[in-house]
């Protein structure tokens, strides 16, 4: 079984959008776009384009280096997980199963949330965003590398996350979804 992170195990939503709200407004930007759950998913870059407008990364890096400080030092800890999903998690690996863990999200605040939860010795892999140089182009691409380090059989997993796009990254390699309510 391979999980997504945000908005599947964990509801980082609240603090997400707070860290991005002081980012943006402490670099003098109003945002385009309403700061919702919906922008929380794709890779960094890509949301603060969204919400600023600003398309020239070279404008854009000086925001998502402020959003990493502030979200790696103090935006992690309120982060809940989902009722029922610490005991989800434990049952699954007593149960046998082998769980992997593939996220948007980058390593240092995926790590720092799987283990305050206590959850290190529940996923055999943790894959995030920026495991590789350069990072993965997509979810797609993450999960096809997750699937062939660990000689998975794509008709034997499944993924479980939250938004259209694990459901379009699970199918491009062949593995059955399952949305995340």
């Amino acid at each position: 079984m391979i999980f997504d992170l945000d908005g599947t195990l964990i509801d980082s939503a609240p603090s997400i959008l707070d860290c991005m709200a002081t980012v943006i407004d402490a670099a003098g930007y109003a945002p385009e776009v309403p700061l919702g759950v919906n922008l929380i998913g794709p890779p960094l870059l890509k949301t603060l384009e969204r919400i600023t407008g600003i398309t020239d990364v070279s404008r854009l890096q000086p925001l998502a280096e402020a959003f990493k400080t502030r979200y790696d030092t103090l935006g992690v800890r309120p982060t809940q997980a989902y009722p029922g999903v610490p005991l989800m998690l434990r049952r699954l690996v007593a149960a046998g199963l082998t769980l992997h863990l593939a996220t948007n999200k980058r390593q240092r605040p995926t790590r720092t949330i799987v283990d305050l939860f206590g959850w290190s010795d529940l996923f055999a892999t943790i894959y995030a965003q920026d495991q590789v140089s350069p990072g993965f182009a997509d979810k797609s691409a993450m999960l096809r590398q997750l699937l062939l380090d660990n000689s998975l059989d794509p008709a034997t997993c499944i993924y479980i996350g939250d938004i259209p796009a694990d459901g379009r990254a699970a199918a491009s390699n062949g593995l059955r979804f399952v949305a995340a309510d």
